[in-house]
């Protein structure tokens, strides 16, 4: 994707408005809880303050419902920032209007100034324009490196570029579509799509636009639930769609059409009590007499299933993980979702793309973090891209 990037500018002595994702976890006490959306963000603004630019931030956090509040105000994220990059860090006590004016005109070379919650004025979420000119007025030059929000036309990440060229992408953005886009081309074969969660309705465009491009999907988390339903399989009380029945033969008779092998769990394990450690097994094989009784549910994927996801991981070239593969936030629930992490992280040959969301959450979990190609940090914006669909938030970047 030819967008202009981060290093196509001349940013030295510039106001670079520069649209961020610091929408992070607070505790009751407003402490960041995890700051990996922060950490994410360091490369572009580092490299924009080694260039000599004034680098002003804009951010959302939380919902705040269009108004003032001060539970989701940044002021403990420009408190962080500061510990973490080598430069001063300012905070202007709102996004536009007087004091953010004057924050601004206070700026020297070289320093880092974050705003307050955009989300604090409706005109940001509704995209207005004389609020998007207000946020403009504050930069010589724009840059967009919130990837998780990228799928959103909102104020700061589509409206200001009517006003501000030229507007490039950051570092974190150019990443996130060289892996969800370009190395998805042509991927190294085979190329495998290992798919999760709890909905075959949140996953079924991507199921749709990959069909055409993978040579297996390995499907598990709760949607394999709402295939085994389809099939006329007993699942007991586990969680599934049971109005998407016909739904999931459909994607089942398409794959077998297009000659692609389509994995669901061989065995799954399920428990009567929904709880940490809770005793646990695993149905007999499907179609070999598998069942799960009507006080049961199924939380993970079974013994079986594990030997033969990991055995079709292992001889991949290109690997897309989107969705964990049980209940992996209770112990004795996160075997399946460990080992299907566990054997991506060991194909060292394989490209290997986490796709946002839950999965990023488990492998970092399970420490296969480091092992893994790209971790995603969008949600919904990782799965539109993965659909084929233009963001909004990219699309309004200058092409190259």
């Amino acid at each position: 994707m030819a967008k202009l990037s981060i290093r196509d500018l001349k940013p030295s002595g510039k106001r670079v408005l520069m649209r961020v994702d610091f929408n992070v976890p607070l505790d009751e006490n407003l402490q960041i809880t995890d700051d990996t959306r922060i950490t994410a963000a360091i490369p572009s603004i580092d490299y924009l303050v080694k260039a000599g630019a004034k680098v002003i931030l804009m951010s959302h956090l939380g919902r705040p419902k269009a108004s003032p509040n001060p539970k989701y105000s940044l002021k403990p994220v420009a408190a962080r920032l500061g510990e973490l990059i080598d430069a001063p860090v300012h905070f202007a006590e709102d996004c536009v209007g007087e004091k953010a004016e004057a924050a601004v005109a206070a700026m020297k070379d070289g320093e880092v100034l974050l705003l307050e919650n955009v989300r604090f004025y409706p005109g940001e979420e509704a995209n207005d324009p004389a609020f998007s000119k207000q946020l403009a007025s504050l930069g010589d030059i724009y840059v967009n490196d919130a990837f998780g929000t990228a799928h959103r036309a909102h104020a700061s990440t589509a409206g200001v570029t009517e006003y501000l060229s030229p507007c490039a992408m950051g570092f974190l953005v150019e990443k996130e579509l060289e892996y969800l886009v370009d190395k998805l081309e042509d991927p190294a074969r085979p190329f495998v799509v290992i798919m999760g969660g709890a909905k075959v309705s949140d996953k079924i465009e991507v199921l749709n636009r990959l069909m055409g491009k993978a040579d297996a999907f390995i499907i598990g988390g709760a949607m394999a639930n709402t295939f085994r339903l389809a099939q006329g399989y007993q699942i007991g009380k586990s969680l599934a769609e049971p109005d998407k029945t016909d739904l999931a033969l459909e994607i089942l008779d398409k794959a077998e059409k297009n000659g692609i092998e389509f994995l669901l769990p061989a065995d799954t394990r399920h428990t009567a009590e929904f709880r940490d450690d809770a005793p646990t097994e695993c149905t007999a094989p499907w179609g070999e007499g598998g069942t799960i009784p009507d006080d049961r549910e199924g939380i993970d994927i079974g013994d079986k299933a594990i030997e033969e996801f990991s055995k079709k991981i292992s001889e991949a070239g290109t690997i897309v993980w989107n969705g964990p593969m049980g209940v992996f936030e209770k112990r004795g629930f996160d075997i399946g979702t460990r080992a299907v992490g566990k054997a991506i992280a060991e194909n060292r040959a394989a490209v290997k793309i986490v796709g946002g969301g839950d999965s990023v959450t488990a492998a970092n979990q399970f420490g296969f973090g480091e092992a893994m190609d790209h971790m995603s940090t969008g949600g919904g914006a990782s799965l539109e891209l993965l659909e084929g669909k233009v963001l909004p938030g990219i699309a309004v970047l200058d092409d190259k």
